[in-house]
């Protein structure tokens, strides 16, 4: 908590005011920060002991813009458990981001699709979710529904409605990494109700949650799950199609905020 005040005192004293919103971009996704109005980047590298993400697709940056006239803020570059970081750390942004006063958190992620008849390419609102780490123990994983924003779900419902974006919605699933799931742990997690499956974001929902943040999570469909088709994929095949389909998750970004 101490440290994600430093951060967010540090971070500030760079901004022109204090931004409304905050927005964790997943692999690949930064291309979303090219649509903000006066974009002023804060690289992780210039704020005393701050993590470093080691994953291609995460810039390492927050970046300061507006949309509409609204200040908001991006973490360009989020941090993974696996790559041997602490809880504490994993969730820092999110520290942040309530420190500087944000009323709202959106976090966005690349996932692997648990649902052949869904779309590759497309969106899928985050209802709920499944902790699949095994972390903790070995007791079976349940559902854990967000119950308390109903109101922005319906909002985002409605806008991606309006714009004609086909948006999903269901459970998205933590896994720890950084191996993709085997075919026999996708099985496991469609029986218990996942409809798609990732590396992160859980931690920082669960953060948000905690500290009162008002939480909206996005997850941008890039592959069907291991023992769905024949494929072999890749994180850089992941990056790939983010490049070249982030438009529509920018477009629902900026009409959110």
């Amino acid at each position: 908590m101490n440290q994600g005040k430093e951060v967010a005192d540090f971070i500030l004293n760079k901004l022109p005011e204090s931004p409304h919103t905050a927005v964790i971009l997943g692999s690949g996704l930064g291309k979303f920060t090219t649509t903000l109005r006066c974009p002023l980047q804060i690289s992780y590298t210039d704020i005393l002991h701050y993590p470093r993400s080691s994953i291609m697709g995460h810039a390492g940056e927050w970046v300061f813009g507006y949309i509409n006239e609204k200040p908001i803020i991006c973490a360009s570059g989020r941090f993974h458990y696996y790559e041997g970081f602490q809880m504490e750390e994993v969730t820092l942004p999110v520290h942040v981001a309530n420190s500087l006063g944000c009323q709202l958190l959106i976090t966005t992620n690349a996932a692997g699709c648990l649902k052949k008849e869904w779309e590759l390419g497309k969106l899928m609102l985050i209802t709920g979710y499944i902790d699949y780490s095994f972390r903790k123990n070995s007791d079976p994983p349940s559902i854990v529904s967000f119950n308390s924003n109903t109101n922005n779900k319906h909002k985002v419902r409605q806008i991606a409605t309006d714009l004609g974006i086909v948006l999903y919605e269901g459970i998205y699933t933590w896994a720890l990494g950084p191996s993709y799931e085997t075919p026999a742990e996708i099985q496991d997690i469609r029986s218990i109700g996942g409809h798609v499956v990732g590396m992160s974001t859980v931690p920082e929902m669960m953060k948000a949650d905690e500290l009162g943040l008002e939480v909206i999570g996005i997850s941008y469909l890039t592959n069907y799950a291991a023992g769905m088709t024949d494929d072999i994929f890749s994180h850089k095949d992941v990056l790939e199609i983010t490049r070249k389909n982030h438009k529509q998750l920018s477009n629902l970004l900026q009409n959110i905020v």
